[in-house]
């Protein structure tokens, strides 16, 4: 099957109106206009291939499908790469040509409700499926198109699975636990990809069942197991520049819906402050993500974010220190991806300044300065603390 007999099999299905469906007797159909007859071992994975050019994501679905891919990534030049939770891995046997990255890149960008072409190059956007699609065409990027797919997670892991992959130690979910009972605020920090949302979701599933957890994101990511869930997504501007919802104002919205936790899928822009002032006026044990490679980094990603919303720089700290208590790190290794520490958040004169209480690794359970600090929040919010033998 060449490329431009296919072009002309699409064209014919979507001027029949059976694109949507693609029927096998439709997709025969089309053929035979061609001048072409395939029997059923032919037709079949026609049918299956021409479904996810039309309704999925042409040559990239194989590996949508694959359960442990969280990102597909094409590069100007055509070749493809996906994540499996251990880095990056160079797909064999598959290449897009420049012309045919550039198609589907528009394609995807339509299954969105977006546009891509010359004159707007670059597209971010979520897919029906909940795929995150960010992609960037020439003249942006002089080689070609390039794609950025990032995967939700299908499956949500318990504390259990995540002590069973070791991605958790014991004494961490212990502790953990201890931090969510006592609704202490807590972020979760890490590289991209490093699995925060992973993390995140395993937590929240940890909330007592009679709490209502109300989540923002700018892509529904999050869905935890628990019985009284909220979500609220973000809305990008249409063509016209206008419909725009941001996570300010979803985080404004879920503070007048009765939240017994408000948590910020991702904070990465001008929502911090509100997400810091939601914390300081009542909303214990908030919680939320943000990229940091490390948590002796998240002040300086606090204050620049808060920058950005037009808050003087003590104002972001004294906010900071008076509505977070706790960070907890997750790292990418060669191995796969660990919960490494938790940190506690503490004024240090003006600033904040997260120190290390806890750290896991290979090597056992290693305290550190915090723990006293962690220990007596964990005690007057009348939490167990949960120490053990095993802490150095």
């Amino acid at each position: 099957m060449t490329a431009p007999l296919l072009d002309r099999v699409r064209g014919r299905l979507a001027d029949s109106g059976d694109a949507g469906s693609i029927r096998a007797s439709a997709v025969a159909d089309a053929l035979r206009a061609e001048g072409v007859v395939l029997g059923t071992d032919g037709l079949l994975p026609l049918v299956a291939a021409l479904h996810d050019d039309l309704r999925g994501l042409g040559p990239l679905q194989s590996l949508i499908r694959d359960a442990a891919v969280t990102d597909v990534l094409v590069n100007a030049g055509g070749d493809v790469w996906v994540d499996r939770g251990v880095g990056l891995q160079r797909v064999d046997g598959l290449h897009l040509a420049p012309p045919e990255a550039i198609r589907l890149a528009q394609r995807l960008a339509a299954r969105a409700g977006r546009r891509i072409d010359e004159a707007t190059p670059f597209v971010d956007a979520r897919m029906p499926e909940g795929v995150r699609l960010h992609a960037v065409l020439p003249p942006i990027c002089p080689r070609g198109a390039v794609i950025s797919l990032r995967v939700p997670r299908r499956a949500f892991f318990t504390f259990d699975e995540l002590v069973a992959t070791g991605t958790l130690t014991p004494s961490g979910a212990d502790w953990i636990d201890a931090i969510v009972r006592a609704r202490l605020s807590f972020l979760v920090t890490g590289a991209t990809g490093s699995g925060k949302t992973t993390i995140l979701g395993s937590i929240l599933g940890r909330i007592q069942p009679d709490q209502r957890i109300l989540i923002v994101e700018d892509s529904a990511e999050l869905r935890p197991d628990h019985p009284h869930v909220v979500t609220l997504q973000a809305r990008p501007a249409n063509l016209e520049g206008a419909g725009q919802v941001t996570l300010r104002d979803l985080v404004r919205h879920a503070l007048r819906m009765r939240p017994d936790r408000v948590v910020v899928g991702e904070v990465r822009g001008a929502e911090v402050v509100d997400l810091l002032a939601a914390l300081n006026t009542g909303h214990e044990g908030g919680c939320g993500t943000v990229h940091a490679n490390s948590p002796g980094d998240l002040p300086a990603r606090i204050e620049a974010l808060g920058l950005m919303a037009g808050l003087p720089r003590d104002a972001v700290h004294a906010l900071a220190a008076a509505g977070l208590d706790v960070v907890i790190h997750v790292d990418r290794t060669s191995v796969g991806r660990r919960v490494s520490g938790v940190h506690v958040v503490r004024a240090d004169g003006p600033f904040i300044t997260a120190v290390p209480a806890l750290a896991w690794s290979a090597n056992g359970e290693v305290a550190g300065p915090g723990l006293a600090d962690l220990a007596a929040r964990l005690s007057a919010r009348g939490a167990d603390v949960p120490l053990s033998g095993n802490v150095r």
